[in-house]
């Protein structure tokens, strides 16, 4: 690790919320009221509810938000996008779903590679689901975190800034307080943190040895369930910037460095299916399976940034998972990580 200010993010205080807790009985009921702070003044009200009731999904409370359950200074709110103000009294009314109860401390192995007071970093291995979702309601990091910490029940999301999907593996940065998780979620949208990922890709390199792609990604309008490049003059999607480096090669495939420059779902597999290298056994975007590799060939291997609190410098290396460094031998590839 090397030790060497990024401007700070306005602290935003956390509300008192006053209610019963959430039992696992379907049925229960709780009404939390809490008082809109100065920091989400102009919010929209759907907006400022996932941020004071970070267990529900936005979606969800928006339907809340049409079935009456949210009142506002005691009067029913008809629309999501209502601003809020400062000192709004907001009082909803929720129903246990499986979501809300997903958030439950489970004890699992977590690899922390750096933590202090403010935030850690760990070593996600790949087959583990980082967030609760449907299908995948326990047994996540999100749940380990909630183990591991009794302190993460009080910043959102158990701090978790920015995912992987569930069978990449790599280096996560994850807040321990509300002042470090703000930071670093304005840090990653300003793009002040440095992710660095190898990857193991069907098909010759034909292109410039450094090669940046600049292609919008949103669903793929034929399959859900998928990414893909998208042509935002007629399709829903965002902008997405991904470089590739050529690291080496053999008749079977090559091995790159790919650096993040935007945060999109799916954004290096997507990427790299579109420039005809789909990664080695992500079936979802046509790699094929071989070398043993038993989920898609992709490792967040650098994590770099600057500390959201100290401003200390912070750079935190991965090894090659096993599994990646037997294809590489398999394909006749070698790796010679950095310094």
């Amino acid at each position: 690790m090397i030790i060497s200010t990024p401007p700070e993010a306005p602290e935003i205080d956390s509300p008192e919320l006053e209610g019963l807790t959430l039992g696992t009985d379907a049925d229960t009921v709780e009404v939390r009221d809490s008082r809109v702070p100065v920091a989400l003044q102009g919010w929209r009200l759907d907006r400022a509810l996932a941020h004071l009731v970070p267990e529900f999904s936005r979606n969800y409370l928006q339907q809340l938000i049409e079935q009456g359950d949210v009142l506002l200074d005691g009067k029913p709110v008809a629309k999501a996008s209502q601003k809020v103000k400062f000192g709004h009294l907001i009082t909803v009314t929720l129903r246990a779903t499986p979501q809300s109860q997903a958030f439950v401390p489970e004890a699992m192995p977590i690899d922390v590679v750096y933590e202090d007071a403010h935030l850690r970093v760990i070593n996600k291995p790949f087959g583990l689901v980082v967030h609760p979702a449907p299908g995948n309601w326990r047994g996540t990091l999100l749940n380990g975190l909630l183990a591991l910490d009794p302190l993460a029940a009080q910043v959102p999301r158990a701090g978790i800034v920015h995912r992987l999907d569930k069978d990449t593996s790599g280096l996560m940065v994850v807040a321990r307080t509300r002042q470090a998780m703000d930071a670093l979620v304005d840090m990653i949208a300003a793009r002040e943190v440095s992710r660095q990922y190898l990857a193991i890709a069907h098909g010759q390199w034909r292109r410039e040895p450094v090669h940046t792609i600049e292609a919008a990604i949103g669903r793929d309008p034929t399959n859900r369930l998928r990414m893909a490049v998208v042509n935002l003059a007629h399709q829903a999607g965002k902008t997405a910037a991904t470089t590739v480096e050529l690291l080496g090669q053999s008749a079977a495939g090559c091995l790159v460095q790919c650096t993040l420059h935007t945060g999109r779902t799916h954004q290096i597999r997507v990427h790299m299916a579109h420039l005809g290298h789909a990664l080695l056994a992500d079936s979802v975007y046509g790699g094929a399976a071989g070398a043993g590799m038993s989920r898609q060939a992709l490792h967040a291997w650098n994590l770099a940034f600057a500390h959201p609190i100290t401003g200390q410098a912070i750079d935190l290396r991965s090894p090659l998972p096993q599994d990646m460094a037997d294809a590489l031998q398999a394909w006749g590839l070698s790796y010679n990580p950095p310094s």
